[in-house]
């Protein structure tokens, strides 16, 4: 794996942390303004939720992009060099 493969997924793992810090964050501030057991507090914590989801999700995809395009330019690249 080169250094750009490995660029691509760090970039990729910290943009997902920050999505899942910066939901947690604002989860946290909307069930302290109108509490946790409430129907808002509940749409909150499924929005959180899909939010997470779909950025671990796209990370997913980055790293599979990554490795698979990796591969395709390993591939080729050994076939030049026969």
């Amino acid at each position: 794996m080169s250094d750009y493969d490995n660029i691509f997924k760090h970039a990729s793992n910290q943009a997902n942390d920050l999505v899942h810090k910066t939901v947690d964050t604002a989860n946290n501030v909307v069930k302290n303004v109108v509490g946790e057991g409430g129907l808002i507090g509940k749409v909150a914590d499924t929005s959180s939720s899909i939010l997470k989801n779909t950025s671990s999700f796209g990370n997913g995809m980055v790293g599979k992009t990554v490795d698979t395009t990796s591969k395709v330019v390993k591939g080729v690249s050994n076939k030049f060099k026969r």
